[in-house]
């Protein structure tokens, strides 16, 4: 029951944390610390729940521009996160190849958490001197498929925060906007991203022991939790700015630093 318990929570966490702009990788790391560390195909299924409950939320969006890309202003919007998927792909590779990534541990999260808490503050209100700007630039979707591979450099950095600083600060203000072709780009780099994890895992032989009870457990709480939070998520920006999230990270780097060891 205990571990049940256990896996249910960090279902709970990935779901939450995924998309919030907040980082998976910092909460992540603090439950196993409490939790018990679970193995790469288990975080890897409880990320796939994650990525799904996205793909739920705009599914309507995403119907709509593989059926109407005929259209010239859908087209544009499908070339731009083609674009930056593939950008996040190229870089990616390069970086996977030649071992470009700190280690996840806390020293470099819990800074990565502070930093980018106060560069979101200093975004937000870099913003909000623009004008209220919906159309995504060719130099948005080029910057947020740098984005999202810095943040995978950056254990720490949360990717959806990075994407959707990158684009208000670059030309699109507007915080919906933004946020939904940050997050648009997400799913197919995280679907691949996973689906190459599942792959080395798989190879490796880490599949043979699983507990696969467990990940279909982490993975359907991840889903239905990671739904919520984004559905909520969207219908908060509309009023509100991201200063609530930034002082958050800030907090929770400072805790990282002052209460758990540096090696973990």
């Amino acid at each position: 029951m205990t571990d049940l318990l256990n896996i249910i929570l960090l279902g709970i966490i990935e779901g939450i944390t995924e998309f919030l702009p907040i980082s998976s990788t910092g909460h992540l790391l603090i439950a196993e610390h409490w939790l018990g560390a679970r193995s790469d195909l288990f975080n890897v299924g409880i990320q796939a729940g994650a990525i799904l409950a996205i793909t739920l939320v705009y599914w309507k969006r995403i119907w709509q521009l593989l059926t109407q890309w005929r259209d010239p202003t859908t087209r544009d919007y499908l070339f731009k996160l083609t674009v930056a998927f593939l950008i996040t792909c190229v870089l990616g590779l390069f970086v996977t190849h030649y071992g470009f990534k700190l280690p996840e541990t806390v020293t470099p999260i819990a800074w990565a958490l502070i930093i980018g808490g106060f560069w979101m503050i200093a975004a937000e209100a870099l913003a909000a001197r623009q004008p209220d700007r919906r159309e995504v630039t060719w130099t948005v979707a080029i910057l947020v498929g740098i984005a999202q591979m810095v943040a995978g450099v950056f254990p720490g950095t949360s990717r959806s925060g990075a994407t959707i600083f990158a684009a208000m600060l670059f030309g699109t203000s507007n915080r919906a906007a933004a946020t939904e072709f940050a997050f648009l780009v997400g799913i197919p780099t995280m679907y691949a991203a996973t689906g190459y994890e599942l792959l080395k895992v798989w190879k490796s032989g880490g599949a043979a022991h699983e507990d696969w009870t467990a990940l279909g457990v982490g993975f359907l709480v991840s889903l239905i939790v990671g739904f919520i939070a984004v559905k909520w998520l969207l219908g908060y920006i509309r009023t509100h700015r991201f200063t609530v999230f930034a002082v958050y990270r800030i907090a929770l780097g400072a805790a990282l630093l002052l209460l758990m060891p540096a090696g973990v």
